[in-house]
């Protein structure tokens, strides 16, 4: 069958079992074509007289990674769409689970999706300790369809079923099998032969032969079943009140549990085929393959290059983002020199990192013995000495460009000649902080996001000069630190703070003219940002505010809005969240909360500017609010990629979800400006750029669109 996926069949001679093994590398996922090649696996093996039992396994070490996400846009467009039920009721239930000879599942590395879903039709379920077994469909906008929202609540209770599929929680083999979800744990080793045993043995009546259908020792009685489900619908509409599948998927689990799971299967089947059609589906598996995409960049990843080794890593640092990129580096096995000025920074850092690993030890994601061997990478330095036989330095100090120049013209005389040269400057042109190093190729911007071991977004920032090489290392590291890389352009603030700089400007510009400061904010926290423009400058701090809003202020004059407000905040020593005041009011457990002082200060900015209040802004619709926040930043967005900072549109769409929180559902922030289009995103900022200035006006690149009427993402 080529390189297309498909099942192989094969019949023991000696003991009449037949093995059915999913191929499709790199996870086997399941296609259509290995959909159809398993369902006629089944019907040979069921027919043939020569076979007694069955295993379904899946080649090199994997069962199954779920169904084939590519096949997505297929099923959304029609050109591929199998009638409802031809899965999950006709395959899975009526072939794999209803054969009249004995099956088990061989589970070994993932059963994720599709891939657990086949196994929970199998009679039996055999695992390896460490295998991956899990529903993550939520992820995607979509419930399990094949069988899923039946068998699992059914197999390992309703409580952990919900649990497992709500919040898309996979389950170790071990934990799979103190949960009953599968029947035995065996090494990798002896996996297929323990399972064709195992069948034969239910086949000879001395192991139990089930089907999961339609067990019901594990659910609860209906009263105390819909008390479960009511409760989960409730912490549903509270963790994501703005998506609707999660909603769906508690309907159909209760539908099996109250019309029978036939009725629920048929349930799933009509539900799968609606939301995988719906906007927070096809903006989610956008999503899934932009995110797999930051990594390709057109002559770079194309040349056949190989990542250098990267044995030992320098940062120059140790505040908030040292420490955290450290923490990031000492936990993916990276040994780190921690420099600072002085014994007592350096303890502070180093203080820091502990704090970071301690926080993890807490929460159960660290031992307390790999606590001890993950601190061990870490040395402390307060000269440059121990950088002889580094491979990379990060400098992480504070935004000044001559101290980071000195910096990096010392780091030359140090460091051996094949060093990357890193900064994680957030909004400093890096050409500035090179300017008096000679070897400007192994220069490279590592900027990490706050906190730094945390965040899951690097964008790694390259110059001119920047060679091929060093943004292959970095972008291997960017994955052992299992961070997602996006490359970029060298620019005043790069990707992110660039497009967002506009988000808290443009909630400046509307607040001025009569806006409420905390309306704005609840109705873009509404929208699914985790923050408002005015709680996120709170957040992090004004002295930062100010600074980066100046970079943008001298950069692009023509089009930042100036107000006097967080300068006039910041006199009176309100600075934010650390204060204790800003725009909010913080309590000792930085509970925030409206200030009414708050009007005073915008007043006086507002007579500094010399605007006057507009009616209009001062009642604003939600949607209003959505549109003169964010559109402003879609403009940016479009500069952006017309003077080739990013390399593609979906990158800017990871940037703004991994960046800025940008709600992942909506796709991304330019793959929501496509869903209104760019006809009309041009004519509501032309609009508003004719009644309050520049700030607004759409740049060559959107009006060009707009023309065309042709997506932004193009």
């Amino acid at each position: 069958m080529g390189s297309r996926g498909h099942t192989l069949l094969e019949v023991g001679p000696d003991d009449g079992v037949a093995v059915i093994t999913i191929v499709n590398p790199p996870v086997n996922s399941l296609s259509f074509d290995v959909l159809r090649s398993l369902k006629e696996s089944f019907d040979q093996a069921i027919q043939r007289d020569d076979v007694k039992a069955i295993v379904v396994t899946g080649a090199k070490g994997k069962f199954s990674g779920g169904f084939d996400i590519s096949a997505f846009g297929g099923i959304q467009e029609a050109k591929e769409r199998p009638k409802p039920g031809w899965v999950s009721v006709e395959i899975i239930t009526d072939t794999i689970e209803a054969a009249r000879k004995p099956s088990v599942a061989a589970i070994d590395g993932l059963a994720l999706g599709g891939g657990l879903e086949v196994a929970m039709a199998c009679n039996a379920r055999l695992s390896t300790p460490t295998a991956q077994l899990g529903l993550p469909e939520l992820q995607l906008g979509i419930i399990p369809g094949f069988g899923g929202t039946q068998r699992l609540p059914r197999l390992v209770g309703l409580t952990k079923g919900l649990e497992m599929i709500l919040a898309s929680k996979p389950v170790k083999g071990k934990e799979a099998f103190s949960l009953g979800l599968v029947d035995g744990l065996v090494s990798p080793n002896d996996l297929v032969n323990t399972a064709r045993q195992w069948a034969l043995d239910m086949l000879g009546h001395r192991r139990p032969w089930i089907a999961s259908l339609y067990k019901t020792d594990k659910l609860e009685p209906l009263g105390e079943a819909r008390e479960i489900l009511k409760f989960a619908r409730a912490q549903a509409r509270k963790q994501a009140p703005n998506l609707e599948h999660p909603l769906v998927c508690i309907d159909v689990i209760e539908a099996g549990i109250v019309a029978g799971p036939r009725a629920g299967l048929w349930k799933e089947a009509e539900a799968f085929e609606g939301l995988v059609r719906s906007d927070t589906c096809k903006s989610l598996v956008h999503v899934f393959f932009a995110q797999r995409g930051t990594s390709k960049v057109p002559g770079v990843t194309d040349r056949g290059l190989v990542p250098r080794q990267v044995k030992k890593v320098a940062i120059i640092g140790g505040g908030l983002m040292g420490s955290g990129i450290a923490t990031a580096l000492i936990l993916s096995n990276y040994p780190v020199i921690l420099k600072e000025v002085n014994e007592k920074f350096l303890d502070a850092g180093i203080n820091r990192i502990k704090a970071n690993l301690q926080s993890r030890v807490k929460k159960g994601k660290l031992t307390k013995e790999n606590f001890e061997k993950t601190i061990s990478l870490l040395k402390g330095s307060l000269d440059y000495g121990s950088f002889r036989d580094v491979d990379m330095v990060i400098e992480a100090v504070i935004e000044n460009i001559s101290l980071k120049q000195q910096i990096f013209s010392d780091l030359e005389k140090y460091c051996p000649p094949h060093c990357i040269l890193a900064s994680n400057t957030s909004t400093i042109d890096l050409n500035l902080i090179g300017e008096k190093t000679k070897t400007q190729d192994r220069i490279v911007g590592a900027h990490f996001f706050s906190p730094a071991h945390v965040m899951p977004l690097l964008e790694i920032v390259r110059t001119k000069q920047t060679s091929a090489q060093v943004i292959v290392d970095v972008l291997d590291i960017s994955k052992k630190i299992k961070k997602t890389p996006v490359v970029v352009g060298n620019c005043t603030g790069f990707a992110v703070n660039r497009m967002f700089f506009p988000y808290t400007q443009a909630g400046l510009l509307l607040v001025e003219r009569g806006a409420d400061v905390y309306q704005i904010d609840r109705v873009i926290t509404k929208f699914g940002m985790p923050m408002g423009p005015f709680r996120l400058m709170d957040l992090v701090g004004f002295g930062v505010a100010i600074a980066t809003g100046m970079q943008f202020i001298q950069n692009f004059p023509e089009r930042t809005y100036k107000s006097m407000l967080i300068s006039l905040l910041q006199e009176d020593k309100r600075a934010g969240e650390t204060t204790h005041k800003g725009f909010y009011l913080y309590n000792d457990k930085r509970k925030a909360s409206p200030d009414p002082e708050l009007k005073n200060y915008i007043e006086k900015a507002r007579s500094i500017s010399g605007v006057s209040v507009d009616p209009k802004l001062a009642k604003l619709q939600e949607k209003d609010i959505i549109e003169m926040i964010f559109f402003p930043v879609v403009n940016e967005a479009c500069r952006v990629l017309d003077e080739g900072i990013a390399v593609k549109a979906a990158d800017l769409d990871i940037s703004a979800i991994m960046g800025m929180g940008f709600p992942p559902y909506r796709g991304g922030i330019i793959f929501w400006a496509d869903s209104l289009g760019s006809k009309y995103i041009y004519s509501r900022l032309e609009k508003w750029s004719e009644l309050y200035g520049e700030f607004f006006k759409p740049c060559a690149n959107l009006a060009a669109r707009a023309a065309k009427g042709i997506p932004l993402s193009f």
